[in-house]
């Protein structure tokens, strides 16, 4: 009597947990993905690095003030005014603001990157915890079942048909489905949690339920991803190769200094020899005899270094996650397909053990054995099921590149 209560409150707890998450409000997956995206600080420190690029762009394209000095002395003429144009725009400004502009696209890039790799992450969960929840409803399944097995095993021996072995075997297996189905409905609960964390949301409590379903991926496309345009770390490293690039000439051309143009005059001569205004020009040339810019040059080179060095472990990062990912989601599908055909087996075989048990033409121990490896096998397709999904989206993020990343 013992034990059947505690069957029966191990379902009841199971069976109200789930009531209780079909209580919270549904979320879809395309709603998780964009309140994660919105509030990530990941999104928000790259959306910060995006604007610093753009003010880098624009302080760049602007062209350098003017200066306007004036001055006082008792030699003659007393005043004068100066005004000073830098005039290094000439054959500086090109390299400068080619160097900002392929350092905004890569900062663009990676922006759209960490978007994606968010969106990746919440789909990740958002499956992971659809999986649970499969794998929760399974086991919640087969505790019921062994249960009920279980009690047909004790009215069988109550009417001299079994043997007490065989009501303890049910028995045990019985315990044994309802302490799984109760580690499975607090696996559901962790894993909302952790979705939560990545929505923003307090995590001390489940507070959302998922609306969307685990479904089989759609296999179209998907495996031949990767075979287009760079993916977008590649083309965001090719873009800090080419701002390196424009900045060690840059550096180069200043090697120079700025070179200016002055133009004013002097006025003020009390007695009356120069009455008045006198124009003044004259041009300012630094002299590169010491400095020579050698050490923003030598930076700049060891930048471009940095940056071809970057480019290759991307390349070379992005084409094996991609192989790695279509390996994993081709051989996730195929298990999904031979998983198909045992489950119908596995169904099979269950439903005839249970016949011949009724009818007392096998014992109880194969009956068990049946439904241990219908619950293995369907426990394996939600998983494959699962890491098609993942696998799928991983590729998504993998392949992709900038013309067909959101901006």
């Amino acid at each position: 009597m013992q034990r059947s209560n505690f069957w029966s409150v191990a379902l009841a707890c199971t069976v109200a947990q789930t009531a209780a998450a079909q209580q919270q409000p549904m979320v879809t997956r395309t709603a998780a993905i964009g309140r994660a995206v919105a509030q990530n600080p990941r999104v928000a420190a790259a959306i910060a690095d995006t604007v610093a690029a753009v003010a880098r762009l624009g302080t760049a394209r602007a062209l350098p003030d003017p200066t306007l000095s004036a001055s006082y002395t008792k030699d003659i003429p007393r005043y004068h005014v100066a005004a000073e144009m830098p005039v290094d725009q000439l054959w500086n400004r090109g390299p400068r603001v080619a160097a900002a502009a392929a350092d905004l696209q890569s900062t663009r890039y990676k922006l759209r990157y960490e978007v994606a790799s968010v969106t990746l992450d919440v789909d990740s969960s958002y499956t992971h915890a659809l999986a649970a929840m499969a794998h929760s409803r399974l086991s919640a399944r087969d505790a019921s079942d062994a249960d009920s097995l279980r009690k047909m095993a004790a009215e069988r021996r109550d009417a001299g048909d079994a043997s007490d072995l065989d009501v303890e075997l049910a028995a045990l297996a019985a315990g044994q489905a309802a302490n799984t189905a109760a580690s499975d409905s607090l696996e559901v609960t962790a894993s909302l949690l952790e979705l939560q964390g990545l929505l923003g949301s307090a995590a001390e409590t489940v507070s959302i339920a998922l609306a969307d379903s685990l479904q089989p991926t759609d296999t179209a496309g998907v495996a031949a991803m990767g075979t287009g345009a760079p993916p977008l770390l590649v083309a965001s490293g090719a873009s800090e190769v080419e701002a390196a690039a424009a900045n060690i000439r840059l550096q180069h051309h200043l090697v120079l200094g700025s070179p200016a143009l002055t133009a004013g005059f002097d006025t003020g001569d009390p007695t009356g020899d120069e009455p008045g205004i006198l124009p003044t020009f004259g041009v300012s040339i630094p002299l590169p005899i010491f400095n020579r810019n050698r050490g923003p040059i030598a930076e700049a080179n060891a930048a471009r270094d940095r940056a071809v060095a970057d480019l290759a472990t991307a390349r070379l990062e992005s084409t094996l996650g991609i192989r790695r990912a279509q390996a994993t989601f081709l051989a996730a599908i195929q298990r999904i397909g031979r998983d198909r055909i045992t489950l119908q087996s596995a169904a099979r075989v269950v439903s005839m053990s249970l016949t011949a048990y009724r009818e007392g033409a096998t014992p109880v121990a194969n009956v068990l054995e049946a439904q241990r490896t219908a619950r293995e096998v369907e426990g394996k397709y939600i998983d494959d099921v699962a890491a098609a999904a993942i696998a799928a989206a991983t590729l998504r993020l993998l392949t992709l590149t900038p013309s067909t990343a959101t901006p």
